[in-house]
């Protein structure tokens, strides 16, 4: 793959969201499944790779730490903390200095390394100043735990104060085709302060790949059962979308994920999607959308096809969104 900037990393264009080897996606496969697909991203020339806390519930970063033991050098690493979790066994978000101390020294511990590459804030604790918070992960790049960091899923303005009290690596942010949230303002913040976008989710959560067309082929626990867009109403008129996708993608013979990959790398430089899978086969699909080129005319098609106006049903439930510190496309 070609690379592409995150911090002082160069990394390969398209990263290897690690979640659903662990997490909220399907049924996870067992740990010996899951190592697999983690060697197969190496070989194909995946190197950054994204895990976090709260992935499994620390069984993410286990996996990549037994995977990946001897091999660090391969890969940048980014994990999160500040959200995970708690004594109650539910996920919680906590941004107190005290806390992502704790979080990070918990995550190098399962990972089995001395410093993380890149370490996110996961959300944005509304009850602490931001300035707080990143000032711990400032300590802990002084304390050589962590060689950069990043913050996820947060406003403009949250970014500037942040960056203001430490350099900002990178800012992780749902983004994709149906998820356009960051042009509000977040594309251009990191634009101007040389900060990277990694865009989570970029396939829509399997959306845009137009295999997932019912709910019911899905596990009881997978997060897309709470997900408006996936419920009622929503889905069957959001699947109306795909025609149009799978139309510009017989066109230009590649898959409809790749198309929409294709869309998120073409809209900057600064920008890294992060797809994630558990199958080879997909994992192979999605680095294969390196070589889709879209035209600028293929590229306002897929805007008028599938954008905020289009799209029906908000991408969180009130509960959810109510953690969440990005701006709201405009209705």
């Amino acid at each position: 793959m070609y690379t592409r900037a995150l911090g002082p990393f160069s990394v390969a264009a398209i990263g290897f969201g690690c979640m659903s080897l662990s997490h909220a996606y399907g049924t996870p496969p067992a740990p010996e499944d899951a190592a697999p697909v983690v060697l197969k991203a190496l070989e194909l020339g995946y190197t950054h790779l994204d895990s976090a806390a709260l992935y499994g519930f620390g069984a993410n970063e286990t996996l990549l730490g037994h995977v990946l033991k001897g091999r660090w050098h391969e890969v940048v690493l980014a994990t999160k903390g500040g959200m995970f979790r708690n004594a109650q066994g539910q996920r919680e978000v906590d941004g107190r200095p005290e806390v992502i101390v704790q979080n990070c020294e918990e995550s190098l511990t399962r990972l089995g390394i001395e410093a993380v590459d890149l370490y996110y804030l996961h959300r944005r604790d509304k009850r602490i100043p931001i300035e707080d918070s990143v000032g711990a992960l400032a300590d802990l790049v002084r304390a050589g735990k962590v060689k950069t960091i990043g913050l996820s899923e947060v406003s403009a303005a949250t970014i500037r104060a942040a960056h203001a009290v430490h350099p900002i690596t990178a800012v992780q942010t749902e983004y994709s085709l149906w998820t356009r949230n960051p042009e509000v303002a977040v594309l251009d913040t990191c634009r101007e302060l040389g900060i990277a976008v990694v865009a989570f989710s970029p396939l829509a959560r399997g959306f845009l790949t137009g295999h997932l067309r019912e709910l019911s082929t899905l596990p009881p626990k997978d997060i897309r059962h709470n997900m408006p867009r996936f419920q009622g109403d929503h889905l069957p008129h959001n699947l109306t979308l795909l025609d149009g996708l799978a139309a510009v993608a017989r066109e230009l013979g590649c898959t409809m994920g790749q198309v929409a990959l294709a869309w998120v790398l073409a809209r900057g430089e600064h920008i890294i999607p992060i797809p994630g899978t558990t199958r080879i086969d997909h994992l192979e699909e999605n680095a294969g959308a390196i070589d889709v080129h879209l035209s600028e005319s293929t590229l306002q098609t897929l805007d008028a096809l599938i954008n905020p106006r289009t799209v029906s049903g908000p991408r969180y439930s009130e509960a959810v969104q109510r953690d969440i510190d990005t701006e709201e496309m405009p209705a």
